[in-house]
């Protein structure tokens, strides 16, 4: 199971906002980070306690937390697919150059994730000015946050499971 789902149905967590990794990639290209793996990890697990936080903050009706939430989940979202697409799938095009059915399903990957993330931040700014404490927005607020969860967070795992074991040195 994936830090992105684990954090599910647990209380609320602050966490911080996603950073960029620091180390420089390689001259000539995108090398090899023994980190970054653990980074998006990283970025999953805080991706998830933001979500969750969402959750519990719409549930009090507390829409100027709500917004503040999803303004930095959107932020966050972005900065993890950035470096995914800069530093992760830059690398894992190269290495896998000549394993043309990893390669295929990396670009799938990537495509589905780009998607995903431009539906994620419809839905931010969707909800960035509702006020939630009337009752049928928030539960309608809800009831697409957790459509949207849900699949963000099928994504995410199945990435963890199935794409980032390829991501090794080359």
């Amino acid at each position: 199971m994936g830090f992105f789902s684990s954090l599910f149905g647990k209380g609320s967590r602050k966490v911080a906002q996603i950073a960029t990794p620091s180390a420089p990639p390689a001259p000539g290209g995108v090398g090899y980070d023994a980190r970054l793996l653990d980074t998006l990890l990283n970025h999953h697990a805080q991706l998830g306690a933001l979500y969750q936080q969402m959750a519990d903050e719409a549930r009090t009706g507390n829409s100027a937390e709500v917004h503040r939430l999803l303004t930095s989940f959107k932020t966050s979202l972005q900065s993890h697919v950035l470096t995914e697409n800069v530093r992760f799938y830059t690398y894992l095009e190269k290495a896998l150059s000549s394993d043309s059915d990893n390669a295929a399903t990396m670009h799938e990957f990537r495509r589905e994730m780009n998607g995903i993330a431009r539906q994620v931040v419809d839905f931010t700014n969707s909800w960035s000015n509702a006020d939630l404490g009337i009752p049928e927005l928030r539960e309608r607020f809800l009831a697409e946050h957790a459509a949207v969860g849900k699949r963000l967070e099928q994504r995410l795992n199945s990435e963890e499971t199935s794409l980032y074991p390829l991501y090794q040195p080359g």
